[in-house]
């Protein structure tokens, strides 16, 4: 399996969740239409810590990746979060086990 993989936390700037779901979510449909390689890109707020956002996003392989880096709307996004985030963290992600949707695994 060649997937490549990233789990990504956001700590939002007090009041500034609001404007970058609105972000993420013109980011995603992007993301949606352009983007066949990336596998999952999935969005979460955190139960508890309203200005803490995790990304878990898959990719094909890391072609896929960096052909997302590359789309325009992944740049706007990258651009744009800066006044929204705080801090981010990012952990690079191996596969070794799992259960993933079909498509990821072909």
């Amino acid at each position: 399996m060649a997937n490549f993989g990233l789990f990504v936390r956001f700590t939002l700037r007090e009041g500034m969740a609001e404007a970058f779901d609105t972000l993420v979510k013109e980011t995603e449909a992007g993301i949606q239409a352009h983007e066949p390689g990336t596998l999952v890109y999935a969005c979460h707020t955190v139960e508890g810590a309203p200005n803490e956002r995790v990304f878990f996003e898959i990719y094909a392989d890391r072609a896929a990746f960096d052909e997302h880096e590359r789309q325009p709307h992944t740049l706007r996004f990258l651009s744009e979060r800066t006044q929204y985030v705080e801090k981010t963290e990012v952990d690079w992600l191996q596969t070794y086990a799992g259960k993933y949707p079909r498509e990821a695994t072909q």
